[in-house]
């Protein structure tokens, strides 16, 4: 199979489509938590518990309100592999737990890979909405219209004080989290991220790594997202994250401006030299290709490199992971190996764009 061939079925909408503000808000997603009344936590339940959430979800997902929604499909974790799984997870559409869930887990999953839904992880339901740039209201707008749905098939546990009951007390209420990926080079390069992010968390916001709580940061990408879930409405919630977003777009923005009138040349140096290891190399680790594709993709915004898609960074962020390597080589790999084929399939990524710009 060509690369191509397998981009085109392999990536995942908000991974293909460009959105407002994408020059650095990369993503929006909102996730709703969800239990079912009547039956424990996922932490607690049986084998026959766990079954049955899953058999409900199932009818419920089948109802003529979530067909008029858009084609879902459920999938059970047993019926994946571990390496499937984690394909899954590379592309945000599951949590690291859930892959892990392989005898309770399943998911439900949207066509186009906007929406999906994780059944028994830390909750019976999480109700999930990516979407490309800056889309809060979209995401939030789309959960809300599938949780109504399930609503009007599940009985939910709620309570009319604390709202919805979740099995991590820091949800209950809403049960919502909204988010936005973030990539922040310029405050990076500046020095002046450390400040940004420490003032984030003082309004109330959290701010983790590429696959959310536990996760390390590369790529100078960020995730930012609400902690308070309890006394605010959902549409508080979202404009208020929305409102911080934009904070931090203008002070990125302006960063950017200052790095290419302070250095011109050192700033032209470091990307063409991250694209010219991209472009050439033989071998590459994760860290070092999340790096050097945060340096491209800025060189790409700021108008220095040519030619190449600026989506380039979304896409490779995940095509470039473990899993995603060894499902497109059909075969395990060892880390060296990964590398090696890592690199191959970056040449072989940036040739498609030259030869679009060639054609």
């Amino acid at each position: 199979m060509s690369l191509s061939d397998f981009l085109q079925r392999a990536m995942s909408r908000w991974m293909k489509e460009g959105g407002p503000e994408d020059d650095i808000v990369l993503t929006s997603r909102v996730r709703v938590a969800r239990n079912l009344q009547g039956y424990p936590f996922p932490v607690l339940q049986t084998d026959s518990h766990a079954r049955e959430v899953i058999e409900s979800v199932a009818r419920a997902v089948a109802s003529p309100s979530m067909a008029s929604l858009g084609k879902f499909e459920l999938v059970r974790c047993q019926d994946l592999s571990a390496l499937d799984r984690q394909v899954f997870v590379e592309k945000h559409l599951i949590s690291p737990d859930l892959a892990q869930q392989e005898k309770h887990g399943a998911m439900v999953l949207r066509d186009d890979e906007l929406v999906s839904i994780m059944i028994n992880e830390e909750d019976h339901l999480r109700i999930q909405c990516i979407y490309p740039g800056l889309r809060l209201e979209d995401a939030w707008k789309t959960a809300s219209a599938i949780d109504d749905a399930l609503e009007s098939q599940l009985t939910y546990a709620y309570h009319d004080t604390y709202g919805y009951l979740t099995a991590c007390p820091t949800n209950v209420g809403t049960g919502i989290r909204a988010s936005v990926m973030m990539h922040l080079p310029g405050l990076v390069l500046s020095g002046s991220i450390n400040r940004m992010l420490t003032a984030v968390s003082q309004v109330g916001l959290a701010v983790r790594g590429m696959y959310g709580e536990g996760s390390e940061s590369y790529g100078n990408l960020f995730q930012v997202s609400n902690q308070i879930t309890l006394g605010e409405t959902e549409e508080e919630i979202t404009q208020n994250l929305r409102s911080v977003v934009y904070q931090l777009i203008e002070h990125e923005r302006n960063a950017r401006k200052a790095l290419l009138a302070r250095n011109r040349t050192q700033l032209e140096d470091r990307v063409s030299r991250s694209f010219g290891i991209l472009a050439y190399a033989r071998r590459i680790d994760t860290k070092e290709t999340m790096e050097r594709l945060s340096d491209v993709r800025l060189g790409i915004d700021l108008g220095i490199i040519q030619g190449v898609s600026a989506g380039i960074l979304k896409e490779l962020m995940v095509t470039t992971q473990p899993a995603f390597l060894q499902k497109y080589s059909n075969r395990e790999l060892s880390a060296s190996e990964r590398d090696v084929r890592r690199a191959a399939l970056i040449r072989e990524r940036l040739r498609l764009d030259d030869m679009e710009v060639q054609g």
